[in-house]
């Protein structure tokens, strides 16, 4: 309808300028130097056409129009106006939309009228529709609720959106690469990698016969739930409250876990040599159960005290745990040895559903001496570093070693103390934004 109305209006004012034209010519062509005038005047528009063609084409600021072939058009991004000065908001936003021609695009100009940029988006086909994952640049004035407004009424629906950050720009393809990446290198990265390639999830391995029961080798998607043979034995069940896993989900989790398995048990090798503050050199290394033997010789020779502050139960059991904090399938262990070999501090970082605890011991002899702080120091970067919000310590009210070296991280902390039991939280926000630095240059990933 518009086109016609602008066609009828071009074409009125052509005739308009024809019969103007007409009547200039007329009226300069019958003077003394009427054919003159017409020369320079002719000139003259030539030359006023030809700069405003080259004015035009050097000043043009127009994105390409997205013509067939152009692959670097987006659906609805918005330039900023002149006078805005705020980046926007970032989100990331998941609704479900009916599977036929026209469903996208009716969700992209919905977003584009209320000035909503499209940095990316990831396509999940389903049995009965598309799960279409969007990143948003928003005002800061267009809120969660007002976004999910739009989208329903666009035909989305089941739209779960969150606040996204920087880190949530990288493409897809290079952040599970990368996912990828970290898993090759050590295998306490699974977890890790599986979390941030899934969203906010929980994620648990179970031995078989703990509610680990056996899985088909191809795994089982439950709606909310992925259940995949855990790689070092037993079940690695990942939970998604808010939002059921996709077929694609699912087979990058597949995927991911698959490599680990067959990469088989591995850590970084990398060491540091300290100096404590009495003059005595040790070196802080990431063990596995290949360490065992000398974990176990280390608790021989440690206190019934200490042991039992460390594991708060029976000092004869303590060995028994040894196994499972040393392996690299719950978490990462530092270790602080001294120049002839032997192991007399051991600092653990578990990752515990969407929480992550940290525990040391120190053998009797090394106490007091920085040992423990300087591994608790390490295992709270590599926690800052993996994306952890918090880490908890759980030890006994009269631990005061591990009370002063938690305070000492100059982070807030939280404390809960139930029936002699001390639970000390630090939270990573401060950590994120500036982390302790040390001044020997050390590897923090170790």
């Amino acid at each position: 309808m518009h086109h016609w109305r602008r066609d009828l209006v071009e074409l009125a004012a052509l005739f308009t300028a024809v019969a103007v034209a007409d009547a200039v010519a007329n009226l300069i062509g019958h003077g003394p130097d009427g054919p003159a005038l017409l020369l320079i005047s002719a000139l003259a528009l030539a030359a006023t056409a030809g700069f405003h063609t080259w004015w035009a084409r050097r000043h043009v600021h127009a994105p390409p129009t997205g013509e067939a072939g152009d692959t670097g058009a987006r659906p609805s991004a918005v330039a900023p106006s002149a006078g805005q000065s705020s980046p926007g908001t970032l989100w990331r936003m998941r609704t479900t939309v009916r599977d036929e021609p026209g469903s996208l695009a009716a969700l992209c100009t919905a977003l584009a009228t209320h000035r909503v940029d499209i940095l990316s988006l990831q396509t999940h086909p389903l049995a009965d529709g598309t799960v279409d994952e969007f990143l948003l640049r928003a005002p800061d004035s267009v809120a969660a609720a007002e976004l999910t407004r739009v989208i329903a009424e666009s035909g989305g629906g089941s739209t779960w959106i969150e606040r996204a950050d920087a880190h949530d720009l990288v493409d897809a393809p290079t952040r599970i690469l990368g996912l990828a990446t970290r898993t090759a290198l050590d295998a306490a990265e699974l977890p890790l990698a599986l979390r941030q390639l899934l969203g906010r999830c929980t994620i648990r391995s179970l031995p078989v016969g703990t509610g680990g029961e056996p899985v088909p080798a191809e795994g089982v998607l439950e709606d909310t739930v992925l259940r995949l043979r855990a790689p070092g034995g037993g079940v690695l069940s990942v939970e998604r409250p808010y939002l059921p896993f996709t077929p694609t989900e699912f087979a990058r989790a597949r995927a991911l876990v698959e490599l680990d398995s067959r990469l088989g048990p591995r850590i970084p090798r990398s060491r540091d040599v300290l100096t404590l503050p009495e003059g005595n050199a040790i070196t802080v290394r990431r063990v596995d159960t290949g360490d065992l033997d000398a974990a176990r010789a280390m608790h021989e020779r440690c206190s019934d005290r200490t042991l039992d502050l460390r594991y708060h139960g029976p000092v004869r059991d303590a060995d028994r745990y040894l196994n499972h904090l040393l392996s690299p399938r719950f978490g990462r262990t530092l270790a602080a040895q001294t120049a002839s070999g032997r192991l007399v501090g051991l600092g653990h970082l578990l990752w515990d559903g969407e929480e992550t605890e940290v525990a040391l011991l120190v053998e009797d002899d090394w106490q007091r001496r920085g040992v423990g702080t300087e591994l608790l120091e390490r295992l709270v970067r590599m926690a800052t570093e993996a994306g952890c919000a918090s880490v908890y310590a759980v030890t006994r009210s009269a631990n005061t070693g591990m009370v002063a070296a938690m305070r000492g991280l100059g982070l807030p902390l939280d404390y809960q103390v139930e029936e002699g039991t001390l639970v000390i939280t630090a939270r990573l926000e401060t950590a994120r934004s500036g982390a302790p630095k040390r001044s020997d240059g050390e590897q923090l990933r170790l």
